[in-house]
């Protein structure tokens, strides 16, 4: 079942995507500068060819961080990372969409549509995806979610104890 599965995914436009990733990489490899767009594009490739069992997850979300770097290269990342979304980003997105809502058309092709709509988020902006196996994707993500769930925490308790010292005055008291 499984074979069947990725046979029919790579047949219903799994292997036409992961040429357009291809090309978009093959395009921006060439761009000073280029390089993460490139390197995050035939990664994505290879999760458009087999996505089933893989799942991309962001660097941040492996305890990873973003290298340091220039202001100047930061803005290039941004405008590369524009020109990529206002190019092939749309483009594969939109490829993807339209896929999935054509494989959700049966039942069969349910689990193909999702795996399209998976895609169709990440095509926009791949930078700094790792793809890893859903298994191990889900420890990351957990732990991310916790940290950012203690985060939010930690600013609606400051935020209600600034409420709770305005209604109430000044915090210290002193003896006169």
């Amino acid at each position: 079942m499984r074979f069947a599965a990725r046979l029919m995914w790579f047949a219903l436009g799994g292997g036409w995507t992961a040429c357009l990733w291809l090309v978009g990489a093959a395009i921006f490899g060439r761009v000073p500068g280029g390089e993460p767009l490139s390197r995050a594009a035939i990664e994505m490739a290879g999760l458009s060819i087999s996505p089933f069992g893989r799942d991309a997850v962001h660097i941040r979300d492996l305890g990873g961080q973003d290298t340091p770097t220039t202001p100047a290269r930061r803005a290039l990342g941004l405008m590369l990372g524009t020109l990529w979304m206002l190019t092939f980003g749309m483009l594969l997105s939109a490829a993807y969409l339209v896929l999935g809502a054509l494989c959700c058309l049966t039942v069969r092709g349910l689990p193909l549509g999702r795996q399209c709509f998976k895609l169709a988020g990440i095509a926009p902006w791949p930078v700094g995806q790792r793809v890893i196996s859903t298994d191990l994707a889900t420890v990351p993500r957990q732990q991310a979610a916790v940290e950012r769930f203690a985060r939010a925490r930690l600013r609606q308790t400051g935020r209600e104890m600034g409420r709770t010292a305005t209604r109430t005055g000044s915090p210290m008291k002193t003896n006169s």
